[in-house]
């Protein structure tokens, strides 16, 4: 990949950043290479790793790394836990941001925000205090739920939990059986204000 030199207000320097993502439906991997196409707009000259299919030996090239994951109930998806786990200590000398693909946007329309905050912690705040962990920025997005991929169990009990209440709140299926619960202009706004971040 060609290199791209960043300007900051302390010169001119290359900037690389690292994205790596683990994704169940999708979601997560489409949210990964809009952050990633924001931050190349930016001039940053950004990787993207699948973490179920790429191992990743060393980080030291890179200046930030962003960890995203989808979650199947509130686990992340295990290649983005491995990954934070096996650099857990090289990340207190990277700029760190960490996303997760969830089905909070529900509870987000609905004005719970008892469950919003419950999600938030038990997908982000518990990940950073069990890896001590200091994020620059977290972000909780929306994700996909598709039924049509779910096993029998699976999909019964997320139909009981979730079915009506996707649309009670308007949410549509994109396709049968999927619901694409991301906000596009959240995820942008958050990368942006990220930009602003790594630019200091």
């Amino acid at each position: 990949m060609l290199s791209i030199t960043a300007r900051h207000s302390h010169g001119s320097e290359k900037t690389e950043g690292l994205i790596v993502y683990g994704t169940t439906f999708g979601a997560t991997k489409g949210t990964s290479e809009e952050i990633a196409r924001i931050l190349r707009e930016q001039k940053f000259d950004v990787k993207i790793v699948n973490a179920q299919e790429e191992k990743i030996n060393d980080i030291s090239d890179y200046r930030f790394i962003i960890v995203g994951s989808s979650l199947a109930n509130c686990r992340w998806n295990k290649g983005a836990e491995d990954f934070l786990k096996k650099f857990n200590k090289e990340f207190a000398n990277k700029k760190l941001a960490l996303f997760v693909s969830s089905v909070a946007p529900i509870a987000e329309r609905e004005g719970n925000t008892e469950e919003v905050d419950k999600e938030r912690k038990i997908a982000l705040e518990d990940k950073v205090s069990k890896y001590k962990l200091k994020p620059v920025a977290m972000g909780l997005f929306g994700g996909i739920l598709n039924y049509n991929k779910m096993g029998f169990i699976a999909r019964k009990g997320m139909e009981i939990a979730f079915k009506s209440r996707l649309q009670e709140n308007g949410f549509k299926e994109i396709e049968p059986g999927v619901y694409d619960l991301r906000n596009w202009n959240t995820i942008r706004n958050w990368t942006q204000e990220l930009v602003r971040v790594l630019n200091s």
